[in-house]
């Protein structure tokens, strides 16, 4: 897993153009049900995984607490 910070998530998700129909929140979620599902898998370094759901539920609080633009503004580069 090559991200490793909140500002590199919500980089690659800007990069990703889905455009309006896709939030970051909804972008966060999904990305956390695969990175779970990978901790299923046996033969991987699962720290990686693990510190990026960490850091996506870190920014699932964050935009709770304070809105997805304000997280967007925050992180963007």
């Amino acid at each position: 897993m090559g991200i490793k910070s909140p500002s590199e998530y919500v980089d690659f998700f800007i990069n990703l153009n889905m455009g309006e129909n896709v939030s970051l929140l909804s972008f966060i979620n999904n990305e956390k049900n695969v990175l779970k599902k990978n901790l299923e898998l046996k033969n991987i370094n699962k720290e990686p995984i693990k510190k990026g759901i960490e850091i996506l539920e870190l920014l699932v609080r964050e935009i709770n607490e304070n809105g997805e633009k304000a997280v967007l503004g925050k992180y963007q580069k």
